[in-house]
């Protein structure tokens, strides 16, 4: 097993080895991200609502030798999410890596103009309110952490630049979902700014076009092609970037 320096490889040793919570865990991106970081001799606590899923992909986990734990979590709902935080602390008594990958496509195709107000509203809610709700409810845990890194899931169809270029073409423009995740991105800079202070790095990961159930398994990449760029990001040195947008090659233009 890879362990990079500071992790022990002590199963259970929450004192040495390095905490995660990755949520939409339970399946494709997310599960190899949990995956690749418990490679990696991370604890890593698999965030999601779907109790049977989520313990399949604990059971998983473990039965591949990583340190996997459970953790029931729905990132629109304020009290799951705060009770996740308890859960960890309970557990673990800080949080050092927070990967937010739980996020929906809501309709799709959804061109701007038949989009409607509650599917926006939907997409929203997880894509970018739900990262907001985890990520201020884990702060308290994240400053406890001498090397605290938080990775948002993006897109590339998140790029402005990338949208407006004539030489890209993401197919049919989206209302709800692209939009969401430039939301995101812009959130994103703002804590960046907020905890440029501290040790807290936080950056956003474009996994590309993933096949996966949110796009019908039409995509190109696997999923642990697709985890590439977060895990990165959630074990970056304390001299790395913070406030940017990457996929597994570099940075990714806003």
């Amino acid at each position: 097993m890879l362990v990079p320096a500071g992790c022990a490889t002590t199963i259970g040793d929450m004192s040495e080895k390095t905490i995660a919570l990755v949520t939409g865990a339970n399946k494709g991106i997310g599960y190899e991200i949990a995956a690749g970081l418990g490679a990696l001799g991370h604890t890593v606590g698999v965030g999601a609502r779907n109790e049977q899923r989520r313990e399949e992909a604990v059971a998983k986990l473990r039965a591949a030798g990583v340190d996997a734990f459970g953790v029931p979590l729905d990132v629109t709902d304020d009290a799951s999410v705060a009770a996740a935080a308890t859960l960890i602390d309970e557990r673990a008594g800080r949080l050092d890596v927070l990967i937010n990958n739980a996020g929906i496509a809501g309709a799709w195709p959804d061109a701007p103009s038949t989009v409607t107000a509650d599917n926006m509203r939907a997409v929203v809610e997880t894509n970018v309110i739900g990262v907001v709700r985890v990520i201020n409810a884990m702060l308290p845990l994240l400053r406890r952490s001498q090397h605290p890194r938080i990775v948002n899931q993006s897109s590339h169809l998140s790029s402005l630049t990338l949208q407006t270029s004539p030489d890209v073409d993401f197919g049919p423009g989206s209302g709800a979902y692209s939009p969401s995740k430039t939301f995101l991105n812009a959130v994103s800079i703002q804590y960046a700014k907020e905890l440029r202070d501290t040790a807290i790095k936080i950056n956003t990961a474009c996994p590309g076009y993933v096949a996966t159930d949110l796009n019908g398994f039409r995509g190109t990449s696997t999923a642990a092609e697709g985890a590439v760029a977060a895990i990165r990001l959630a074990t970056l040195p304390d001299d790395g970037p913070t406030g940017g947008l990457f996929d597994d090659s570099g940075t990714v233009p806003w």
